[in-house]
């Protein structure tokens, strides 16, 4: 497999030469120069923060690799004090650390994986938009693993598994929010996104951008009680504010995926527009250049960015209010984007990019209705007026068949809503229509007041599931339903003469 590049190809004396030219031209600055003098420092090497900038490099997280189409790993649950931005801090962590290793996986391959949990509360483990059994012992979130206990999870990934970005993280319930805001939670990617891309730019560089949040209380992050409207420290990969390089002109591949339990990110690179080449693990029949990403929880985007001219300017989340029942997130800075170095051609974007089923035409096989509503404490969250019951089926669709569903939000909050086991199609948002060029998702927001109609087609596995808002205090407390995924009747249980 193509190993992404994560590190600065240029020599210190190169760099030196092409900033001695740049500033002769008045294109870099003093503040520049120094920048590049220390980030080529033992100190930047290791991801240390560096003298005379604002932060570290961006460290990409490790990665565990399949080899031979399998997958082998191990996850330890146990809590730690452990870097988190700046600070020492105790955490819910995953192997030792607040932000994990990265899955990295292939279509067709098997993920066996063992889960041991070490801290007090029960756990489990959610792979997060891959389509693979909701049985056990894939992806069932029905069950709990206790202290000390271990459980082996196997996932077999379809040939025709899309490429891009997913996460993992606990889907315990009654506790999903506690244990994802502590820590727990990490990026999977199945590989081969970048063969869609033209061959120039099929080996550029990638770039993790995992955001993650927390509250502090004392010396460890605040896990219970959660407030979502609280102010929350923003990281990058577990990183304060860090630095990431481009070079003027140089398209890179970022993977942008809110991880965490609650928030809401407007994400907005000033003069730099997102070009979407995938979204929720899912690359897009058509690229669509965005000056702003809304990522509610859970949501993820695989974009490719581009160098401006030399210089320096800020990825942040800009303010976003979910409502007069919901919470203002404020401005925030990110990370710091140095555009340096030896300037790099600019590559042409391609505007199409993969063929994907349309079910704008489909046959309809059934029309289900579901309505989020909460008490007016925000205290008790609904589906169809009911809270989550993990015996009681709620939905029951049909293996091969297409469905339409419309999601309404009778709150003044806005909420988001995820689908277990298969995408969907994103047909209207209030009554306006989407682009079915790029409306395949697996999380939206559901606009306060208002509604999503979305299109399911059940494609390839049956089984007891979930579909929940993904804002996880609202789902800990009651928003999420069980979907029965059943086989097509035979012959012989069809009604005589249909």
């Amino acid at each position: 497999m193509t190993r992404p590049i994560t590190r600065f190809p240029l020599t210190l004396t190169a760099i030196g030469l092409a900033l001695i030219v740049a500033g002769l031209a008045g294109g870099v600055g003093h503040t520049l120069a120094e920048f590049y003098r220390a980030a080529y420092s033992p100190a930047a090497e290791s991801g240390r923060p560096v003298p005379g900038s604002v932060g570290p490099l961006l460290q990409d997280p490790p990665e565990l690799v399949s080899r031979g189409g399998v997958l082998k790993a191990a996850i330890v649950v146990e809590r730690r004090k452990v870097p988190v931005g700046d600070r020492q801090l105790y955490a819910t962590t995953y192997n030792g650390a607040y932000m994990p290793p990265t899955l990295r996986v292939r279509p067709g391959d098997r993920i066996d994986l063992t889960m041991t949990n070490k801290t007090d509360k029960y756990t489990n483990l959610h792979t997060h938009g891959l389509m693979v059994s909701p049985r056990a012992p894939a992806d069932d979130i029905f069950i709990s693993i206790k202290y000390g206990q271990s459980y082996h999870y196997a996932y077999q990934l379809p040939r025709d598994h899309p490429t891009g970005t997913y996460w993992y993280h606990s889907h315990a319930d009654m506790l999903s929010a506690a244990q994802v805001a502590g820590g727990e939670s990490g990026i999977v990617v199945v590989e081969g996104l970048r063969r869609h891309l033209p061959p120039a730019l099929r080996h550029i560089t990638e770039h993790t951008i995992a955001l993650k949040d927390d509250q502090v209380e004392g010396d460890a992050i605040k896990t219970s009680p959660l407030s979502i409207g609280a102010p929350t420290n923003r990281t990058v990969n577990g990183q304060q504010n860090p630095v990431i390089h481009i070079r003027p002109g140089e398209t890179q591949l970022w993977r942008l995926a809110n991880i965490g339990a609650n928030i809401y990110y407007k994400l907005h690179l000033p003069g730099t527009r997102f070009h979407v080449i995938a979204q929720d693990g899912v690359p897009v029949r058509r690229i669509h250049a965005e000056d702003t990403l809304l990522i509610p929880a859970a949501a993820r985007f695989d974009v490719l960015v581009q160098g401006g001219a030399a210089g320096t300017t800020r990825l942040e989340t800009l303010p976003y209010n979910t409502g007069p029942a919901g919470n203002q997130f404020p401005q925030a800075d990110l990370a710091t984007v140095v555009t340096g170095g030896t300037p790099m051609p600019r590559a042409t974007i391609p505007s199409g990019f993969v063929p994907q089923e349309d079910l704008s035409n489909a046959k309809i096989a059934a029309r289900k209705t579901m309505v989020y509503t909460e008490n007016t404490a925000g205290t008790v969250f609904y589906i169809n007026g009911r809270t989550f019951d993990p015996k009681r089926t709620d939905f029951t669709s049909t293996l091969g068949t297409v469905e339409e569903w419309t999601v309404g939000n009778n709150s003044d909050e806005d909420h988001s809503f995820h689908l277990h086991t298969d995408h969907f199609q994103l047909m209207s948002t209030s009554g306006k229509a989407e682009d079915p060029s790029h409306s395949v998702y697996d999380t939206v927001n559901v606009p306060r007041r208002g509604a999503v109609v979305i299109r399911v087609h059940f494609t390839k596995f049956t089984g007891r599931t979930v579909l929940h808002c993904h804002i996880l205090n609202h789902e800990d407390m009651g928003m999420m339903a069980v979907l029965d995924i059943v086989p097509p009747p035979t012959d012989q249980q069809k009604t005589p003469g249909k």
